[in-house]
C-alpha cells in the first residue's frame, strides 16, 4: 500500500506540472487498482486451472494468494483505455504521467515476497542467498536452504527502470507514449531473465507463462516505439 500511495502522489505532481486535472488522476488510480486486482487474479486463476476446476469458491479469495503482475498491468492498463477514452484525455499522456508510478510501486511492492517468504529462486550458494523456511521450500528442493532472493533482484531492476523513466520524460524529441513503451520494454526484459530463476513459475505447453508475455511485450514495445519514430522522419 505504502508503494501504492507514493506513487500517487509522484503521479500527481507530474500530472500538475502537465496541467492535467489531479482529481482525474486520483479518480484513474482509483479505478487502476480495482481493475489491477481482478486482472492479476484472473491471470492467475486462468494459469492454474486445475488448481481451481474443482473448487470454483477460490476463484475469489484472492486474500489465500494467487496474484499476477502481468495480469495487474494488462487490468489497469484496459481500464486506463476505456477511462481516458471516457474523460476525453490522451491515453498516451496519462500513461506516460502514470509509469514511474507503476515500476516504482512495483520496486516497493516486491518485499512483500521477502516477508512472506514467496517468488524466490533456485538453490544457490551466493553470498546473498536469503533462507528460506522448510514450509515455504518447494517439494524438489526441500533439503536445500539458501535460495535466489528473485524478489530482490526484481526489485532493484525495477527501481533502476524508474529512475530511467524520470530521465527519459525530460528528454527532448520524445513523444506522448515513449515513457510508458519503455517502461512495458525494460520491465518485461528484467522479469524475463529473473523468471528463469524462479520455482513457482506458472507453466503453458511447458513454458514459463511470465516468459512469453515478457517477451511479447518486449517486442510490441520495441517495435511500436520503431515505428513511430520512424514514422516522424
Amino acid at each position: 500500500m505504502g508503494g501504492v500511495i507514493l506513487g500517487l502522489v509522484l503521479a500527481g505532481r507530474e500530472a500538475k506540472r502537465q496541467s492535467v486535472s489531479i482529481a482525474f488522476i486520483y479518480d484513474l488510480f482509483f479505478y487502476m487498482l480495482i481493475s489491477a486486482i481482478l486482472g492479476a487474479r484472473l491471470y492467475y486463476v486462468i494459469f492454474s486451472w486445475d488448481l481451481y476446476r474443482n473448487n470454483l469458491g477460490e476463484i475469489t479469495a484472492f486474500w489465500h494468494g494467487g496474484l499476477a503482475i502481468h495480469g495487474a498491468v494488462i487490468g489497469g492498463t484496459v481500464s486506463a483505455l476505456v477511462y481516458t477514452r471516457l474523460k476525453g484525455f490522451s491515453f498516451w499522456q496519462v500513461a506516460d504521467i502514470c509509469a514511474p508510478s507503476l515500476i516504482l510501486g512495483q520496486a516497493i511492492g516486491r518485499w512483500g515476497n521477502f516477508f512472506n517468504q514467496e517468488a524466490f529462486g533456485r538453490p544457490t550458494n551466493l553470498p546473498w542467498g536469503i533462507f528460506i523456511e522448510k514450509i515455504n521450500r518447494p517439494l524438489t528442493y526441500i533439503h536445500q536452504t539458501y535460495f535466489h532472493p528473485t524478489f530482490l533482484y526484481e526489485s532493484l531492476w525495477d527501481f533502476c527502470v524508474f529512475l530511467f523513466l524520470l530521465w527519459v520524460r525530460r528528454r527532448k524529441g520524445i513523444i506522448r507514449g515513449d515513457v510508458f513503451l519503455a517502461y512495458l520494454a525494460l520491465y518485461s526484459l528484467g522479469r524475463f531473465w529473473i523468471e528463469g530463476l524462479r520455482t513457482d513459475s506458472l507453466m503453458f505447453a511447458g513454458f514459463r507463462v511470465a516468459q512469453i508475455i515478457s517477451l511479447s511485450l518486449i517486442l510490441l514495445a520495441s517495435a511500436t516505439l520503431i515505428q513511430r519514430h520512424w514514422g516522424r522522419q
